[in-house]
């Protein structure tokens, strides 16, 4: 007896499969069925994407993003400060500088 596996959704296949629901040119159920999903989970999803929709129109959105991708390279250059720091110390205990 085998293991079943989730199928894992992208957000673009999220998106899509939103917007064919928000569309209203085939059922919930019709929907469901076509992606091999349980019908409360286009719901979820559904509730989600309406819930988030109005960041999209926010500019706090962009300084979110930009922050976060400050924070992740200032994280980035501590990490090699602190590896040079370390290789320059043990070359000086090596070396008998120190």
């Amino acid at each position: 007896m085998g293991i079943a596996t989730r199928k894992q959704y992208t957000p673009e296949q999220k998106v899509q499969i939103v917007l064919e629901y928000l569309k209203e040119e085939r059922s919930l159920s019709q929907l469901a069925s076509e992606h091999g999903i349980h019908h409360s989970q286009i719901v979820r999803w559904k509730k989600q994407a309406m819930d988030h929709l109005p960041s999209a129109f926010s500019s706090d959105i962009t300084l979110h993003v930009v922050k976060a991708g400050y924070e992740r390279k200032m994280e980035s250059l501590y990490q090699e400060i602190g590896h040079l720091s370390t290789q320059l110390n043990w070359l000086k205990k090596k070396s008998g500088m120190s």
